[in-house]
């Protein structure tokens, strides 16, 4: 698709920030998590969708950290991951950016983070009596309640960091006027929140046929390492 024109002549004009393959992983990600945590209250033969949203969970950031690498300008960790003075400048307002902000892009290095080590530790969790994850069996059972732990624990760091990100929506949406869900569903944003000069991201045929290959490397690897158990 060609990417949306980046003129600044009109305030309805807006320019391409977020590529296709990272919007889709974004939303499927949103449907994971959810449906992850609702399992997991719901208990019992539920738990057996807990692990199959657990196994998708895993597949979508293990794909993000990829496309962190090989995504459009955007996608990349290199082009928002900045440090502490640059996150200072953007609590001071003199720092303006098209994608991540500073503060938001550690964010996302924190939920990445701790969505990586909810899923691997449920690889091995068990609870003991009805559901265990796919490679339980292959570590000594006192290894495996302390990884059970450990998952139990960094839910909660998870749910904290998910309301974080949630009240940051909001005051984006309400006090800044920055429509950011709005830009996760069209890849668009206005021309007149980017800094001048933006080149619009990369959204094209080529770049999805990229993100498909990704996908099924890692789809394949999940396949053979994990899921024969």
């Amino acid at each position: 698709m060609p990417p949306a024109t980046s003129s600044r002549s009109s305030p309805t004009r807006s320019i391409r920030i977020w590529d296709l393959p990272l919007r889709c992983f974004h939303w499927a990600l949103v449907i994971c998590v959810i449906g992850a945590f609702a399992t997991a209250q719901l208990g019992g033969l539920w738990m057996d969708w807990h692990v199959r949203f657990g196994l998708a969970v895993l597949v979508l950031v293990v794909f993000r950290l990829v496309w962190g690498v090989l995504g459009s300008h955007h996608a990349r960790f290199g082009s928002f991951v900045r440090g502490p003075a640059a996150v200072a400048a953007y609590l001071r307002g003199t720092v303006t950016t098209a994608g991540h902000s500073p503060l938001a892009s550690w964010s996302v290095v924190l939920m990445l983070v701790s969505l990586l080590v909810q899923v691997g530790t449920g690889l091995f969790a068990t609870d003991g009596i009805l559901i265990e994850g796919p490679l339980a069996h292959r570590v000594d059972p006192g290894l495996s309640d302390t990884l059970t732990g450990i998952h139990q624990i960094n839910k909660i760091v998870l749910l904290v960091l998910i309301g974080l990100h949630l009240l940051a929506l909001l005051w984006y949406g309400l006090v800044r006027r920055q429509p950011l869900v709005r830009a996760m569903i069209t890849g668009n944003k206005p021309a007149g929140q980017v800094p001048e000069r933006t080149a619009p991201a990369q959204d094209d045929w080529r770049l999805g046929v990229r993100a498909l290959i990704v996908l099924a490397a890692i789809l394949a690897v999940l396949y053979t390492w994990i899921l024969p158990g």
